[in-house]
């Protein structure tokens, strides 16, 4: 382990969130002593003074920008506009700002949702013009992408050391459960532990199952965010994966017999399925700054499962 983090000052916008405090945990492993988590309730981060009051707190020398509005299928379906709006001009003026106020490195991380709908699977980065978004994430996903060709722009004319991360889709412990916005793990999980907690004999689940995702451990995409922001300095923006995917209709039979219901899956096939694959050439983030995810997917189930189950246990 390096001493690279020992001295620096860094903002992490978003880092009181489900992954921005597992980079937090992962910085503060490394040495990091000077953390500067802006929260929402004080620092408007979709405002100019916002930012420049979150700058002038903080001081940083490196931003992780991870703040972001997010949302499974239906919050996206439900809120295009806020979501284009609210993410795109957020890390926009940030970027600007950080730039003006001399900041020396700025980690964006976007959105496997950036990629075309109809992408060569796996996923590379050479591929992220090669067409248009899913139509239910387009707005979010052409949003953080935006911030991959500032910082390409910005790197261009002003020297100024932006790199743009694509993570897969995350899950973990921590994750958010909200039944209105949460993604397909955590929504899962709800579904089997409560329905298995309340004797129920059937969950009803969206799609057809015929989907696929890949899914990184939140643990393991915290650690490829710090590798990164330590060792990567190039304009070309690097995949955070596994390199493996599971349809839908998998993880759905996986997650039930790992939360312990046994009951019967009722697919409701009039809601959409999203995007059909998702899987990531995960090379560029081995070779360039050595990641490799760390945890299988079985066990990062498990332990998420686990959480949630306490969770639920304590609040009753």
């Amino acid at each position: 382990m390096s001493d690279f983090w020992a001295d620096r000052r860094v903002t992490v916008t978003g880092g009181a969130g489900f992954l921005g405090s597992a980079v937090v945990r992962r910085l503060q492993a490394a040495g990091a002593t000077q953390i500067f988590v802006p929260r929402s309730a004080k620092y408007d981060l979709r405002t100019r003074d916002g930012i420049a009051r979150c700058l002038a707190d903080g001081r940083p020398q490196v931003i992780i920008h991870l703040a972001a509005v997010v949302g499974g299928i239906g919050a996206n379906r439900a809120n295009p506009g806020r979501f284009f709006y609210e993410n795109a001009i957020m890390g926009i003026e940030l970027m600007e700002q950080a730039r003006l106020a001399g900041v020396a490195k700025f980690v964006g991380v976007g959105t496997v949702c950036s990629y075309p709908k109809f992408t060569p699977v796996p996923f590379h980065e050479d591929d992220l013009w090669a067409g248009y978004p899913e139509e239910t994430n387009a707005p979010y996903g052409l949003a953080k992408k935006m911030l991959l060709v500032q910082g390409q722009a910005y790197r261009d004319q002003y020297g100024f050391d932006a790199i743009h991360l694509l993570p897969v889709n995350l899950y973990g412990p921590g994750d958010n459960f909200d039944e209105a916005s949460s993604h397909v793990i955590p929504a899962l999980i709800k579904k089997c532990v409560d329905a298995r907690d309340r004797g129920e004999d059937f969950i009803e689940v969206w799609g057809t199952g015929s989907a696929s995702r890949e899914f990184l451990f939140v643990d393991d995409a915290a650690e490829g965010i710090a590798l990164a922001a330590e060792l990567y300095d190039d304009p070309d923006p690097v995949n955070l994966g596994v390199g493996r995917e599971i349809t839908i209709r998998e993880l759905v039979a996986l997650t039930a017999r790992l939360a312990g219901f046994s009951g019967e899956v009722r697919w409701d096939a009039s809601k959409p399925d999203g995007q059909p694959r998702r899987a990531l050439d995960t090379s560029r983030a081995r070779d360039r700054f050595g990641f490799v995810a760390g945890t299988s997917f079985e066990e990062g189930l498990r332990r998420t499962i686990e959480w949630y189950s306490a969770k639920r246990a304590s609040q009753r």
